[in-house]
């Protein structure tokens, strides 16, 4: 079985940024959502991606954002990969002619079959915790044994992840990759290196 990827979301910091891509993170997200606490600002999110190291993903989460607002972002930040994570139809995922993942809200009675058929071009689906008004980041795990084995698409796994339950939610799941940001946090877009650490160790002896 091949190796489960790791992104570690909601960076806000440089330091943060670096002790990701030093503990051996995949992939690092900037969130350009203002009703974010862990929000970034494009010319922030262009001066963290310029000092990271080769072979870093570098993701942009979006929610529900104007063409227009993604659009200057895309042209201020060398993003590799775009991250929908509101109500985006296909249609508007793919105006932008980037590799995208598109966030599922997962509760029961999601068909994530027909989702794999709808956003059939996406990279992966994201599987986050349904919560109201909330789009990300809110902490809380979903019951895992909503996913259905055997997808069209890779699964990328979120919602509530700790280095506590990182190993026990790979194994329920085998996801793809896994994707953390409260669950390595000091506080709200502050993350701990020591947690990144512990995170990624948990995820590779998974």
């Amino acid at each position: 079985m091949s190796r489960t990827r790791v992104k570690i979301c909601g960076i806000t910091r440089i330091e943060d940024a670096m002790a990701a891509a030093q503990a051996g993170a995949d992939a690092i997200g900037f969130v350009f959502d203002l009703k974010s606490p862990r929000h970034v600002a494009a010319d922030q999110a262009h001066a963290m991606a310029r000092q990271l190291p080769p072979f870093v993903t570098v993701v942009g989460l979006f929610v529900n954002a104007a063409p227009d607002m993604i659009e200057s972002v895309l042209s201020r930040v060398p993003l590799d990969l775009l991250q929908f994570h509101g109500n985006e139809t296909p249609q508007q995922c793919r105006r932008y002619h980037r590799p995208y993942v598109k966030a599922i809200h997962m509760q029961s009675g999601v068909d994530l079959t027909e989702k794999a058929r709808l956003y059939a071009d996406a990279e992966g689906l994201l599987l986050d915790t349904q919560v109201a008004d909330v789009a990300g980041g809110s902490g809380q795990a979903f019951d895992w044994s909503l996913v259905p084995a055997g997808l069209a698409k890779p699964i990328i796994l979120a919602g509530g992840l700790t280095p506590e339950n990182v190993a026990a939610a790979i194994q329920k799941v085998h996801p793809f990759a896994v994707d953390v940001s409260s669950g390595v946090e000091l506080a709200k877009g502050i993350k701990d290196a020591a947690k990144i650490s512990a995170f990624i160790e948990a995820v590779r002896n998974a």
